[in-house]
């Protein structure tokens, strides 16, 4: 029998070396960081959420740097730009930076550069952006970008401008389609009204993966325990972070390398007087001390909006029977 190192060596057959070893994503977060001598494919953007709509895109490049033996790279920026050019922004994030990092990595991308974004770069001309980032620093071949796309200072440039800039410095453009360029906009903004309305199936729907919050659990008043739904109160500590309508949530973690269920509230605790919005979770058929631990808990499916009871007893009786429905919701969709 012939070897698969003998036939590859005589070339009679190619095999992609990543589909046989997934090369784990290279973050960068600094332009002047990254190195690289091969040709880059690239694209530009926020692709908050990396819903639906952006892992098109991304895919698109992905197969545009296989076909050209190049790799593949992401350009995006933190802070967002709005925050940084714009006074008492108030932008809410569908992803942290680092969720966004953490789900571009499973798309399959060779490289990701989060660059600090500030006044001084927003004051780079159009041909200083092209030629000392995209050529000097980036050595690119080809930039797949939306028809819309504007950049340089005061966004002078547009994708005219790019494609003549690519002919002087011998790289092609790629335009993204207008409806491609709708579908990833009208997709963001039924993101955000859904998660506003606590519509999460359809948020998850839009997003092709169920939203996720990541925080640190602190020390809470432990009032739930006295009424036999101890909690994990979550902190999240990125202000710009998008949380969904208060109310009551079916949710998953992966604590200690096993799925385990729960419900989530958001919300101010009215109950007992509380004003301070918190995010508590009641994991079901699991106990063990998180505090200090990191979670990423991800949204399911809405049970109701957030009520004040007149005592604990009838809170208690509310709360049993959540988790009634949560258990039937989740031996009909996971079991």
């Amino acid at each position: 029998m012939i070897s698969v190192e003998l036939l590859l060596l005589c070339g009679i057959i190619k095999l992609n070396l990543r589909l046989i070893k997934r090369i784990p994503l290279k973050i960068f977060h600094s332009l002047t960081t990254f190195r690289s001598s091969n040709k880059t494919i690239v694209t530009i953007g926020t692709f908050d959420g990396v819903h639906i709509g952006h892992q098109k895109i991304i895919e698109k490049l992905i197969q545009n740097a296989k076909q050209s033996d190049c790799e593949s790279l992401v350009l995006t920026f933190f802070p967002h730009p709005r925050m940084v050019l714009q006074e008492k922004s108030e932008i809410q994030l569908l992803n942290t930076i680092e969720e966004r990092a953490e789900l571009l990595e499973k798309t399959g991308l060779d490289n990701l550069i989060i660059h600090p974004f500030d006044k001084a770069f927003s004051r780079l001309t159009a041909e200083e952006f092209v030629k000392d980032i995209l050529v000097d620093q980036l050595n690119v071949k080809k930039i797949v970008i939306g028809y819309d796309h504007r950049f340089g200072r005061n966004r002078s440039a547009n994708i005219e401008d790019l494609i003549l800039f690519g002919e002087k410095y011998k790289f092609e453009v790629e335009q993204i389609s207008a409806q491609e360029i709708d579908e990833v906009s009208i997709s963001s903004t039924k993101i955000r009204l859904a998660l506003e309305e606590a519509n999460i199936d359809l948020a998850n729907e839009y997003l092709g993966y169920p939203y996720f919050i990541t925080g640190t659990v602190e020390e809470g008043k432990r009032l739930g325990r006295t009424i036999g739904f101890p909690t994990a109160n979550i902190k999240i500590a990125e202000d710009y972070k998008l949380i969904p309508k208060n109310g009551v949530y079916i949710v998953k973690s992966i604590i200690q390398s096993k799925t385990v269920f729960g419900l989530m509230n958001i919300g101010t605790n009215p109950t007992v007087k509380g004003e301070k919005l918190s995010i508590e979770v009641h994991y079901l058929d699991f106990d063990a001390d998180l505090y200090e631990e990191k979670l990423k808990v991800s949204i399911l499916h809405f049970i109701r909006s957030e009520h004040k009871f007149d005592s604990f007893d009838l809170l208690k009786e509310q709360l049993e029977a959540d988790k009634k429905g949560a258990i039937e919701y989740i031996n009909q969709h996971f079991n």
